[in-house]
């Protein structure tokens, strides 16, 4: 049985300190020349504002030649020698909420099956993407997946405010959907048109990476719903982290 390609892109993310979990994260994969990276959340490595500190990850890979068959659980340190192994950077406003962890691929089990996003995959046209615009978020939401298959859930997203614009001045752009803890560091994707797609593997284009709910202070919370709004941060950010010698500051 095929299975969509976009499915194979995403991985689930446990937090580790020492032997003890603590969290549940979302994570992709982002390929550019020989280098694989895993993109996910930044407040997923480290969040002080939570005291959030793991000391490593376990990502969950398929493998044999059949994808469904297998899976085993990757571990990557998030230390070397008292130093953050992830990369990270700023924009004029602040932090940017994106990590980035380099993959050895030598470390792979030989029959892992996934695929990879890759600077092709980012639009080259921002205004060409208008507010309101079908997206997908993929992802592992509260942890919740196919456990039997080891594949990620997508939520239906849209396109909530002004494509390219900074929101409110910050790197990201706003996503309506509904989504939960567990879906940080969830690609956000379009289908790419026809033309576009040609003969891909993987016909999506990647728009974002999600970070997290938007939420007003204002609200009342006994009278008001929340506003359903995301914060998704421009994936172009990807390039500049995974430059070979990434840092500074992005746009």
């Amino acid at each position: 049985m095929k299975i969509e390609s976009i499915l194979l892109t995403t991985v689930r993310i446990q937090t580790f300190q020492g032997l003890a979990g603590l969290t549940n994260a979302t994570g992709f994969f982002f390929e550019r020349g020989s280098r694989l990276f895993l993109v996910t959340s930044r407040h997923v490595l480290v969040d002080p504002e939570s005291d959030h500190y793991p000391d490593r990850i376990e990502i969950e890979l398929h493998v044999g030649a059949e994808p469904l068959s297998a899976s085993t659980g990757f571990s990557m340190p998030l230390y070397q020698n008292g130093l953050g192994e992830w990369r990270t950077c700023a924009d004029k406003a602040g932090d940017v909420d994106v990590a980035m962890l380099e993959i050895n691929r030598a470390a792979l089990p030989a029959d892992t099956e996934y695929r990879a996003f890759t600077p092709a995959h980012l639009p080259q046209r921002l205004d060409a993407i208008e507010v309101g615009t079908p997206l997908l978020v993929v992802g592992f939401p509260l942890g919740f997946h196919d456990n039997l298959h080891h594949l990620p859930v997508a939520r239906q997203a849209a396109i909530a405010s002004s494509f390219g614009l900074r929101f409110q001045g910050k790197g990201y752009f706003l996503t309506d959907a509904r989504t939960h803890r567990g879906t940080s560091g969830a690609p956000v994707v379009m289908r790419m048109g026809a033309d576009e797609a040609g003969g891909r593997e993987l016909p999506w284009a990647l728009l974002g990476v999600h970070s997290a709910r938007l939420d007003i202070g204002t609200r009342d919370l006994l009278l008001d719903e929340a506003l359903g709004l995301n914060c998704s941060w421009y994936a172009d950010v990807l390039m500049a982290l995974s430059e070979d010698r990434p840092g500074g500051v992005w746009r």
